[in-house]
C-alpha cells in the first residue's frame, strides 16, 4: 500500500524522481513498468502497471457502447503513457499532463493505496485550503465504517 506523502522536484527534462519509499514499494511489489494518466487533468495519477492492469481488466467487461466508459478512456488515454523507471528511479512525466497540470517543479508525490498522485504543489496547497475537511466527510467515513 501507498501512504503518506513527500514533495519531489520535475528536473529540467520533465522527469520525475519517485521517492525511495514509494520507489522501494512499487519496484519491490510491482516492478518497474507504471501508467501514469489523469482523469480531470489536474493532477497525475501514477498506477504501477499491475494495478492499471486490474482497473483495464474491469473495464474490458462493460460494454463498449457505455458513453462513461468512452469518456473515461478518452480522457485516460490522452493524458496517459506506459513507462518504466529508469536506473535511478526516475520516470518522464507525458507532456501533455505536465501541461494541464502544471507538473513542473516542485510537486506533491502521496500515496493513494494501490497507486500515487502527483500535483504541482502550490495548486494542491490551494486545493487543500479551498476543500477543508468536513463534518458531513466524518460522518460519510463513519457510515463507510471508518
Amino acid at each position: 500500500m501507498f501512504r503518506g506523502s513527500a514533495t519531489a522536484k520535475i528536473d529540467a527534462k520533465g522527469r520525475l524522481k519517485v521517492p525511495t519509499d514509494f520507489r522501494r514499494l512499487l519496484e519491490e511489489r510491482y516492478g518497474p513498468e507504471v501508467f501514469i494518466t489523469s482523469v480531470l487533468g489536474e493532477s497525475a495519477l501514477f498506477y504501477p502497471l499491475p494495478a492499471w492492469q486490474e482497473i483495464e481488466e474491469r473495464l474490458a467487461k462493460v460494454p463498449s457502447s457505455d458513453r462513461t466508459k468512452l469518456r473515461f478512456l478518452e480522457r485516460v488515454n490522452y493524458f496517459g503513457q506506459q513507462l518504466q523507471l529508469d536506473s535511478q528511479g526516475r520516470v518522464l512525466m507525458p507532456q501533455p499532463l505536465r501541461d494541464r497540470a502544471g507538473i513542473v517543479g516542485e510537486v506533491v508525490v502521496s500515496g493513494r493505496l494501490d497507486h500515487l498522485e502527483i500535483w504541482n504543489r502550490e495548486r494542491f496547497d490551494k486545493k487543500l485550503a479551498e476543500e477543508p475537511f468536513t463534518d458531513e466527510d466524518f460522518d460519510v467515513l463513519a457510515q463507510l465504517g471508518i
